[in-house]
């Protein structure tokens, strides 16, 4: 209790300027960027859609005039578990003119009898099957190949979609012919799980979601996921599908980008996946994720920071954005807590509560305001306050760590090329082809 009267009396003495002093990373980085550019940013998307509606409504129709041919792939391994409530769901979709390919990367369980069975009893259109595993890229590039439609939507085996989920992610095609690629929404579904998963289901909803829908209206959205992802097939076949991951999904992106194509984020179009619901099974996703921003975006497609006859502003301004609050930042942060450790020491035990403080405060204001910009509140209002807490440790501490060893092993081991989500033998290709 002392130390409480203590700590409120040393906070309210302190002036603006100091407070700014002692807390110049939380004010001039993440809430500028984290909180007032996307909040900007959103409410302008917000307040611009009676503008938008009159276009969406004509894209709807032309769609609905058109009908035209999609190809579903569905690539991966062991996924045999989950392939007939998929199937069965996507019969129930609004729209129904599409062809369901399933590819099978060399499972070792019973996904080839499971999916011949569907194939026979028409619930699989296209099923193919690699006896020897060649990774998620080999797959889906394999349905690629045998598809048919005009879009190619990537869909994971273990996701669930809203009835409309297809409809809603192809229509900004038919509104904005220079897209390329539109990503769909992807929530958490077993947010109830563990504590592992809810607080990945509040980063989801409130920081990768409204993110994903500013980044998107600034021109820099950059990772369709392959979750839930719609293509052309033309994008696709001019970039020779996907290269070998890990991070193919934001390769891809990437990819379709440098060919001139706009990428459009569509918070209607909403899919439901399973996060790891243990922290060791998270950081081993997190690291993959992680390393391939040092991969692809500081090695394979660092062109995009160069003046040449392909150089486009918006693929600069993505690239820099990224580089700099993934990676720059997440390393300044080391010298703000140093600049702390050194020269205020003796003011530590303030200004650490502090920190916590001020930043459990802002992801309360931004979940209340970012609600009003949410398409569905996947996760519960008094669910989410309860785990709110927790995000200033989970934000600030446990992912910043992740990312900071992530980002060594690839600047000075390129351990992306020895991840098992790969084949061994894809993995050395791709290292030897700088893929």
């Amino acid at each position: 209790m002392e130390y409480l009267d203590e700590f409120f009396n040393y906070i309210s003495s302190v002036s603006p300027s100091k407070l700014v002093r002692f807390f110049w990373f939380f004010f001039f980085f993440e809430f500028v960027r984290f909180f007032l550019v996307d909040f900007t940013t959103v409410l302008l998307w917000k307040i611009t859609a009676v503008f938008r509606k009159k276009r969406v409504r004509e894209g709807r129709n032309l769609f609905w005039a058109e009908k035209p041919l999609i190809s579903i792939i569905v690539p991966g391994k062991n996924e045999g578990k989950h392939i007939f409530k998929l199937a069965n769901s996507l019969k129930e979709q609004t729209y129904q003119n599409f062809e369901l390919i399933v590819i099978d990367d060399g499972s070792d369980d019973e996904t080839r009898a499971i999916c011949n069975s569907l194939k026979k009893n028409g619930l699989i259109d296209i099923f193919l099957s690699n006896d020897v595993r060649g990774g998620k890229a080999s797959a889906a590039n394999l349905g690629l190949r045998y598809s048919s439609g005009k879009y190619i939507i990537h869909m994971d085996a273990d996701c669930s979609y809203d009835r409309d989920a297809v409809e809603n992610i192809i229509v900004p095609f038919y509104y904005d012919e220079k897209l390329g690629a539109v990503g769909g929404d992807v929530q958490v579904r077993n947010y109830r799980e563990s504590l592992c998963a809810s607080l990945q289901a509040i980063e989801y909803t409130d920081t990768i979601s409204i993110g994903r829908i500013s980044q998107s209206q600034l021109g820099i959205y950059r990772i369709i996921s392959g979750a839930f992802g719609a293509f052309k097939k033309d994008a696709l076949d001019s970039v020779g599908g996907w290269d070998i991951g890990p991070g193919l999904d934001g390769d891809i992106t990437v990819k379709v980008r440098k060919m001139g194509y706009e990428i459009h984020f569509e918070p209607t179009a909403i899919c439901q996946t399973n996060v790891p619901v243990t922290f060791k099974a998270l950081i081993k996703q997190r690291l993959r994720w992680d390393k391939s921003l040092i991969r692809f975006r500081l090695r394979k497609h660092r062109d995009v920071f160069y003046p040449n006859e392909s150089f486009r502003v918006s693929n600069f301004v993505s690239f820099v954005e990224n580089v700099t609050y993934s990676l720059v930042l997440n390393f300044k942060w080391y010298f703000y807590v140093i600049d702390m450790v050194l020269n205020f020491t003796s003011l530590l035990i303030f200004i650490v509560p502090m920190n916590f403080i001020l930043y459990t405060v802002n992801n309360y204001f931004k979940f209340i305001v970012f609600s009003l910009f949410r398409e569905r509140k996947n996760v519960r209002a008094e669910y989410f306050m309860l785990y709110m807490p927790l995000m200033a440790i989970y934000f600030g501490y446990f992912l910043r760590f992740v990312r900071t060893y992530a980002y060594l092993q690839e600047l000075f081991f390129r351990r992306s090329y020895e991840d098992s989500w790969n084949p061994e033998k894809s993995s050395r290709q791709a290292k030897s082809l700088k893929l």
